[in-house]
Protein backbone atom coordinates (compact mmCIF):
# COMPACT_ATOMS: atom_id res chain seq x y z
CA UNK A 1 0.00 0.00 0.00
CA UNK A 2 1.14 3.53 -0.58
CA UNK A 3 -0.49 6.54 -0.12
CA UNK A 4 -0.83 9.45 -2.99
CA UNK A 5 1.37 12.66 -2.92
CA UNK A 6 -2.60 14.46 -1.61
CA UNK A 7 -2.08 12.87 1.15
CA UNK A 8 0.54 14.83 2.39
CA UNK A 9 0.63 18.32 3.41
CA UNK A 10 3.56 21.00 3.88
CA UNK A 11 2.69 22.26 7.16
CA UNK A 12 5.34 24.82 7.71
CA UNK A 13 8.42 25.09 5.30
CA UNK A 14 10.31 22.70 7.25
CA UNK A 15 7.46 20.09 8.45
CA UNK A 16 5.76 17.99 6.13
CA UNK A 17 3.12 15.85 7.30
CA UNK A 18 0.68 12.92 6.54
CA UNK A 19 -2.94 14.39 6.39
CA UNK A 20 -4.37 11.12 8.21
CA UNK A 21 -2.18 11.48 11.91
CA UNK A 22 -2.12 8.28 13.86
CA UNK A 23 -3.49 8.96 17.27
CA UNK A 24 -2.00 7.18 20.37
CA UNK A 25 -4.19 8.05 23.10
CA UNK A 26 -5.51 4.38 22.54
CA UNK A 27 -2.34 2.99 24.03
CA UNK A 28 -3.29 5.07 27.13
CA UNK A 29 -4.60 1.98 28.92
CA UNK A 30 -8.08 3.46 28.80
CA UNK A 31 -8.74 1.40 26.04
CA UNK A 32 -7.65 -1.81 26.89
CA UNK A 33 -4.36 -3.54 26.94
CA UNK A 34 -1.90 -2.83 24.28
CA UNK A 35 1.49 -5.36 23.50
CA UNK A 36 4.39 -3.58 23.32
CA UNK A 37 6.02 -6.11 20.69
CA UNK A 38 2.61 -5.77 18.54
CA UNK A 39 2.14 -2.50 19.22
CA UNK A 40 5.60 -1.70 17.68
CA UNK A 41 5.46 -4.53 14.61
CA UNK A 42 2.07 -2.11 13.69
CA UNK A 43 3.95 0.92 13.66
CA UNK A 44 6.36 0.33 11.20
CA UNK A 45 3.41 -1.30 9.04
CA UNK A 46 2.18 2.08 9.63
CA UNK A 47 4.87 3.68 8.40
CA UNK A 48 5.63 1.12 5.25
CA UNK A 49 1.79 2.42 4.53
CA UNK A 50 2.62 5.81 4.41
CA UNK A 51 1.46 7.14 7.46
CA UNK A 52 4.27 8.43 9.00
CA UNK A 53 2.85 11.13 11.55
CA UNK A 54 2.00 10.42 14.74
CA UNK A 55 -0.61 12.27 17.61
CA UNK A 56 0.26 11.86 21.24
CA UNK A 57 1.27 13.49 24.61
CA UNK A 58 2.89 13.15 27.60
CA UNK A 59 0.35 11.35 29.49
CA UNK A 60 -0.61 8.95 26.93
CA UNK A 61 1.03 5.88 29.17
CA UNK A 62 3.79 4.53 27.21
CA UNK A 63 3.24 6.37 24.10
CA UNK A 64 6.36 8.52 24.05
CA UNK A 65 8.04 5.46 24.85
CA UNK A 66 6.97 3.69 21.91
CA UNK A 67 7.54 6.31 19.61
CA UNK A 68 10.97 6.27 21.09
CA UNK A 69 11.57 2.47 20.69
CA UNK A 70 10.02 2.61 16.88
CA UNK A 71 12.49 5.35 15.95
CA UNK A 72 15.64 3.16 17.37
CA UNK A 73 14.21 -0.23 15.89
CA UNK A 74 13.57 1.54 12.52
CA UNK A 75 17.19 3.21 12.42
CA UNK A 76 18.85 -0.36 13.42
CA UNK A 77 16.74 -2.33 9.89
CA UNK A 78 17.06 0.31 8.18
CA UNK A 79 19.27 2.95 8.78
CA UNK A 80 19.18 6.51 10.40
CA UNK A 81 17.84 8.00 6.88
CA UNK A 82 14.89 5.95 7.39
CA UNK A 83 13.54 8.00 10.33
CA UNK A 84 13.48 11.54 7.65
CA UNK A 85 9.73 11.13 7.73
CA UNK A 86 8.72 9.88 10.75
CA UNK A 87 7.09 12.81 12.41
CA UNK A 88 5.52 12.54 16.19
CA UNK A 89 3.92 15.47 17.47
CA UNK A 90 3.36 15.11 20.81
CA UNK A 91 1.75 17.50 23.72
CA UNK A 92 2.74 19.05 27.22
CA UNK A 93 -0.55 18.73 29.69
CA UNK A 94 0.63 19.97 33.24
CA UNK A 95 -1.07 19.22 35.82
CA UNK A 96 -3.16 22.27 37.86
CA UNK A 97 -0.81 24.41 39.56
CA UNK A 98 2.37 27.00 39.22
CA UNK A 99 4.73 26.23 36.28
CA UNK A 100 8.56 27.61 36.13
CA UNK A 101 10.57 27.42 33.22
CA UNK A 102 12.77 24.92 34.97
CA UNK A 103 9.46 22.81 35.32
CA UNK A 104 8.89 23.39 31.40
CA UNK A 105 12.51 22.53 30.28
CA UNK A 106 11.83 19.22 32.32
CA UNK A 107 8.94 18.54 31.24
CA UNK A 108 10.38 18.87 27.61
CA UNK A 109 13.01 17.09 28.28
CA UNK A 110 11.79 14.09 29.72
CA UNK A 111 9.66 14.07 26.40
CA UNK A 112 12.64 14.31 24.52
CA UNK A 113 14.33 11.24 26.36
CA UNK A 114 11.34 9.07 25.73
CA UNK A 115 10.94 9.87 22.44
CA UNK A 116 15.12 9.61 21.80
CA UNK A 117 15.17 13.27 19.61
CA UNK A 118 16.64 16.08 19.82
CA UNK A 119 14.05 18.19 19.02
CA UNK A 120 10.04 17.62 19.56
CA UNK A 121 8.79 18.19 15.80
CA UNK A 122 5.26 20.06 16.90
CA UNK A 123 4.58 20.62 20.86
CA UNK A 124 0.84 20.22 21.40
CA UNK A 125 -0.02 22.89 24.92
CA UNK A 126 -2.84 22.08 26.85
CA UNK A 127 -4.29 24.28 29.99
CA UNK A 128 -7.02 23.32 32.12
CA UNK A 129 -8.00 26.64 34.08
CA UNK A 130 -8.24 29.62 32.06
CA UNK A 131 -8.29 31.71 35.68
CA UNK A 132 -4.56 31.07 36.20
CA UNK A 133 -3.05 32.87 33.98
CA UNK A 134 0.51 30.71 34.38
CA UNK A 135 -0.44 29.41 30.64
CA UNK A 136 0.88 32.38 29.33
CA UNK A 137 4.34 32.49 31.47
CA UNK A 138 4.29 28.54 30.49
CA UNK A 139 4.40 29.69 26.52
CA UNK A 140 6.80 32.03 27.24
CA UNK A 141 9.10 29.43 28.49
CA UNK A 142 7.72 27.22 25.53
CA UNK A 143 8.55 29.86 23.02
CA UNK A 144 12.65 30.30 24.45
CA UNK A 145 12.62 26.56 24.12
CA UNK A 146 11.51 26.49 20.76
CA UNK A 147 14.33 29.18 19.97
CA UNK A 148 16.85 27.34 21.96
CA UNK A 149 16.29 24.73 19.00
CA UNK A 150 14.11 21.71 21.66
CA UNK A 151 11.26 22.56 19.98
CA UNK A 152 10.75 22.79 15.97
CA UNK A 153 7.32 24.33 16.51
CA UNK A 154 4.68 24.89 19.12
CA UNK A 155 0.76 24.22 18.87
CA UNK A 156 -1.92 24.39 21.17
CA UNK A 157 -4.84 21.86 22.22
CA UNK A 158 -8.66 22.78 23.40
CA UNK A 159 -7.96 26.21 23.84
CA UNK A 160 -11.24 28.19 23.20
CA UNK A 161 -11.36 31.25 20.18
CA UNK A 162 -11.17 34.06 23.13
CA UNK A 163 -7.95 32.40 24.42
CA UNK A 164 -6.40 31.73 21.77
CA UNK A 165 -6.68 35.47 20.60
CA UNK A 166 -5.43 36.49 23.04
CA UNK A 167 -2.08 34.03 22.78
CA UNK A 168 -1.62 35.00 19.21
CA UNK A 169 -2.20 38.75 20.27
CA UNK A 170 0.53 38.51 22.74
CA UNK A 171 2.98 37.16 20.10
CA UNK A 172 3.31 33.19 20.74
CA UNK A 173 3.85 31.90 17.32
CA UNK A 174 1.59 29.11 17.08
CA UNK A 175 1.81 26.74 13.78
CA UNK A 176 -1.51 24.44 14.93
CA UNK A 177 -4.18 23.95 17.33
CA UNK A 178 -5.91 20.63 17.76
CA UNK A 179 -9.95 21.04 18.06
CA UNK A 180 -12.49 18.31 18.65
CA UNK A 181 -14.33 18.46 15.21
CA UNK A 182 -16.60 15.92 13.74
CA UNK A 183 -20.10 15.77 11.90
CA UNK A 184 -21.50 16.27 14.93
CA UNK A 185 -19.64 18.54 16.68
CA UNK A 186 -18.97 21.55 14.46
CA UNK A 187 -18.26 24.03 16.89
CA UNK A 188 -14.72 25.02 15.01
CA UNK A 189 -16.49 26.34 12.32
CA UNK A 190 -18.49 29.20 13.89
CA UNK A 191 -15.70 31.10 15.64
CA UNK A 192 -12.44 29.30 15.39
CA UNK A 193 -11.92 28.97 11.74
CA UNK A 194 -11.90 32.86 10.95
CA UNK A 195 -9.59 33.31 13.60
CA UNK A 196 -7.12 30.65 12.44
CA UNK A 197 -7.60 31.72 8.58
CA UNK A 198 -6.60 35.38 9.94
CA UNK A 199 -3.50 34.49 12.09
CA UNK A 200 -2.25 31.44 9.38
CA UNK A 201 -2.81 28.35 12.05
CA UNK A 202 -4.21 25.66 10.92
CA UNK A 203 -6.23 22.99 12.88
CA UNK A 204 -5.18 19.57 13.33
CA UNK A 205 -9.07 17.74 14.26
CA UNK A 206 -10.16 14.81 16.70
CA UNK A 207 -13.01 12.58 17.14
CA UNK A 208 -14.02 12.38 13.33
CA UNK A 209 -15.40 8.86 13.75
CA UNK A 210 -16.46 9.63 17.56
CA UNK A 211 -14.40 7.11 19.02
CA UNK A 212 -15.83 4.56 16.66
CA UNK A 213 -19.25 5.01 17.02
CA UNK A 214 -19.67 6.75 13.52
CA UNK A 215 -19.51 3.09 12.13
CA UNK A 216 -21.41 0.30 10.71
CA UNK A 217 -21.08 -1.39 14.03
CA UNK A 218 -23.64 1.08 15.64
CA UNK A 219 -25.86 1.20 12.64
CA UNK A 220 -29.37 0.18 13.68
CA UNK A 221 -28.07 -0.95 16.83
CA UNK A 222 -30.32 0.10 20.29
CA UNK A 223 -28.50 2.65 22.25
CA UNK A 224 -25.18 1.39 24.22
CA UNK A 225 -25.40 0.75 27.67
CA UNK A 226 -22.54 2.21 29.70
CA UNK A 227 -21.56 -1.07 30.40
CA UNK A 228 -21.30 -1.46 26.66
CA UNK A 229 -18.77 1.18 26.10
CA UNK A 230 -15.73 -0.32 27.22
CA UNK A 231 -13.40 2.15 26.20
CA UNK A 232 -12.55 5.97 27.27
CA UNK A 233 -13.29 7.11 23.56
CA UNK A 234 -16.34 5.19 23.32
CA UNK A 235 -17.75 6.74 26.48
CA UNK A 236 -16.67 10.58 25.72
CA UNK A 237 -17.98 10.49 22.12
CA UNK A 238 -21.54 8.99 23.33
CA UNK A 239 -21.98 12.24 25.77
CA UNK A 240 -20.67 14.18 22.49
CA UNK A 241 -24.13 11.86 20.74
CA UNK A 242 -26.37 12.88 23.68
CA UNK A 243 -25.77 16.51 24.02
CA UNK A 244 -25.73 16.73 19.64
CA UNK A 245 -29.49 14.95 19.83
CA UNK A 246 -29.55 12.11 21.15
CA UNK A 247 -29.70 8.06 19.75
CA UNK A 248 -32.51 8.44 17.16
CA UNK A 249 -31.15 11.42 15.69
CA UNK A 250 -28.01 9.97 15.54
CA UNK A 251 -29.04 6.77 13.78
CA UNK A 252 -30.52 8.95 11.06
CA UNK A 253 -26.95 10.44 11.14
CA UNK A 254 -25.50 7.08 10.64
CA UNK A 255 -27.77 6.09 7.86
CA UNK A 256 -27.45 9.21 5.91
CA UNK A 257 -23.51 8.40 6.30
CA UNK A 258 -24.09 5.03 5.38
CA UNK A 259 -25.80 5.83 2.08
CA UNK A 260 -23.18 8.40 0.99
CA UNK A 261 -20.55 5.45 1.95
CA UNK A 262 -22.57 2.83 -0.29
CA UNK A 263 -22.45 5.49 -3.00
CA UNK A 264 -18.43 5.42 -3.14
CA UNK A 265 -17.84 1.86 -2.32
CA UNK A 266 -16.57 2.90 1.40
CA UNK A 267 -16.44 2.78 5.01
CA UNK A 268 -18.63 5.20 6.98
CA UNK A 269 -16.13 5.91 8.83
CA UNK A 270 -13.58 7.07 5.72
CA UNK A 271 -16.51 9.03 4.73
CA UNK A 272 -16.70 10.92 8.72
CA UNK A 273 -13.20 11.37 8.46
CA UNK A 274 -13.11 13.14 4.81
CA UNK A 275 -15.84 15.55 5.25
CA UNK A 276 -13.65 16.83 8.22
CA UNK A 277 -10.65 16.74 6.24
CA UNK A 278 -12.48 18.62 2.90
CA UNK A 279 -13.04 21.96 6.04
CA UNK A 280 -10.41 24.04 4.35
CA UNK A 281 -8.67 25.25 7.76
CA UNK A 282 -7.82 21.45 8.42
CA UNK A 283 -4.05 19.96 8.16
CA UNK A 284 -5.09 17.01 8.87
CA UNK A 285 -7.30 14.43 11.15
CA UNK A 286 -6.06 12.20 14.01
CA UNK A 287 -7.36 8.58 13.27
CA UNK A 288 -6.86 6.74 16.71
CA UNK A 289 -5.94 2.82 16.25
CA UNK A 290 -5.11 0.56 19.17
CA UNK A 291 -1.81 -0.71 17.96
CA UNK A 292 -1.62 -4.53 17.43
CA UNK A 293 -5.71 -5.22 18.57
CA UNK A 294 -7.61 -3.17 16.38
CA UNK A 295 -6.67 -0.98 13.55
CA UNK A 296 -8.68 0.47 10.08
CA UNK A 297 -5.38 0.95 7.94
CA UNK A 298 -6.41 -0.09 4.88
CA UNK A 299 -9.88 2.29 5.03
CA UNK A 300 -8.19 5.21 6.06
CA UNK A 301 -6.20 5.19 3.34
CA UNK A 302 -9.55 5.31 1.35
CA UNK A 303 -9.83 9.19 2.60
CA UNK A 304 -7.59 10.09 -0.05
CA UNK A 305 -9.20 8.35 -3.10
CA UNK A 306 -12.79 9.80 -2.26
CA UNK A 307 -14.34 13.30 -3.49
CA UNK A 308 -17.00 14.12 -1.40
CA UNK A 309 -19.90 15.63 -3.82
CA UNK A 310 -21.83 18.80 -2.94
CA UNK A 311 -25.25 16.72 -2.81
CA UNK A 312 -22.90 14.25 0.16
CA UNK A 313 -22.22 16.74 1.60
CA UNK A 314 -25.75 18.23 1.59
CA UNK A 315 -26.89 15.05 2.82
CA UNK A 316 -24.54 14.79 6.18
CA UNK A 317 -25.03 18.35 6.74
CA UNK A 318 -29.43 17.93 6.13
CA UNK A 319 -29.55 16.91 10.10
CA UNK A 320 -28.23 19.53 11.94
CA UNK A 321 -31.27 21.57 12.09
CA UNK A 322 -32.56 19.04 14.26
CA UNK A 323 -29.45 19.15 16.47
CA UNK A 324 -28.80 20.80 19.35
CA UNK A 325 -26.08 23.80 18.86
CA UNK A 326 -23.19 22.28 20.93
CA UNK A 327 -21.68 25.55 21.60
CA UNK A 328 -25.15 26.38 23.54
CA UNK A 329 -24.82 23.05 25.22
CA UNK A 330 -21.37 22.41 26.06
CA UNK A 331 -19.53 26.13 24.84
CA UNK A 332 -17.16 27.14 22.76
CA UNK A 333 -14.27 24.53 21.45
CA UNK A 334 -12.75 22.65 24.25
CA UNK A 335 -14.80 24.26 27.25
CA UNK A 336 -15.30 20.46 27.96
CA UNK A 337 -12.19 20.26 29.21
CA UNK A 338 -12.54 23.09 31.36
CA UNK A 339 -15.44 21.26 33.51
CA UNK A 340 -14.04 18.08 34.15
CA UNK A 341 -10.63 16.36 34.25
CA UNK A 342 -10.61 14.37 30.94
CA UNK A 343 -8.06 13.38 28.53
CA UNK A 344 -6.18 16.62 26.95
Amino acid sequence: MSLPETSYLQLTTDLRICRALTGMWQVSGAHGYVAPAAALQRMVDYHDAGFTTWDLADHYGPAEDFVGAFRRQLAEERGPEALDEVRAFTKWVPRRGRVTRQSVAEAVNTSLRRMGVEQLDLLQFHWWDYADTGYLDALDHLAELRDAGKIRHLGLTNFDTEHLALILARGVRVVSHQVQYSLLDRRPAQRMEALCREHGVQLLAYGAVCGGLLSERYLDKPEPRPIDLDTASLRKYKQIVDAWGGWDLFQDLLHATKRVADCHGVRMATVAVCAILDRPLVAGVIVGTRLGVRDHLADTARIFDLRLTPADVAELDALQSRARDLSQVIGDVGDEYRAVSAAG
